[in-house]
């Protein structure tokens, strides 16, 4: 697996045998980066259920200012430190109190929605939310999706995107949250999510 394109560009990234993770494919990000496009630049990214870290690594590599990797998963988890130090990417270690996000990388080894929910009490604004659980697990789109919603944790601009079963058809509105796109490739789908504004 590599970085498809910006400053890593064809960098090789490691992954982990047998089934532990299951990665987005090269294809699928290729195609989610030419929908982001410049938008990425400057941009806060969080990727979760990281895996690897390659759809974040993606991000910081077409110019995101910073990006937050979840991964409760140990070995995913180091297998993110991994390649972010094998690409010279500095990460931010988070004070005790959690009140403060500074620097370009940063791992945090926890539940999704646990996650979430630290985020959105340190004030953070994020400006895309990459959600990519395990397909089998349709409840936690519902939870991730639902939580966004009802938070002010996605920038006003934000742009939420979930990587799922092609034939998993999500929520069309989750809270404040509507679903504007959905792009199919192969057996799976992302899912776009755009906030909803009162007119």
């Amino acid at each position: 697996m590599r970085v498809i394109a910006g400053q890593f560009r064809s960098r090789r990234l490691q992954t982990l045998r047998g089934t532990a993770l299951r990665p987005s494919s090269d294809r699928l990000r290729e195609t989610l980066f030419n929908v982001l496009g410049a938008a990425v630049e400057g941009s806060l990214f969080l990727d979760l259920f990281a895996g690897s870290g390659a759809v974040g690594i993606e991000a910081l590599s077409r110019g995101a200012c910073a990006a937050i990797f979840v991964e409760n998963h140990p070995a995913g988890a180091a297998l993110i430190s991994r390649n972010l130090t094998s690409l010279g990417i500095p990460m931010a270690q988070r004070v005790a109190s959690h009140k403060t996000f500074a620097g370009i990388a940063e791992i945090l080894r926890m539940d999704a929605v646990e996650a979430l929910e630290m985020l959105a009490d340190s004030r953070a604004r994020v400006d895309f939310v990459f959600a990519d659980p395990p397909y089998a697990n349709v409840r936690v789109y519902e939870d991730i999706l639902g939580f966004l919603g009802g938070s002010d944790l996605l920038a006003r601009n934000g742009l939420v995107i979930a990587e799922h079963q092609r034939n998993l058809d999500l929520l069309p509105i989750a809270g404040r949250l509507e679903r504007t796109r959905v792009l199919e490739q192969g057996d799976s789908a992302l899912s776009f999510y755009t906030p909803i504004f009162a007119a």
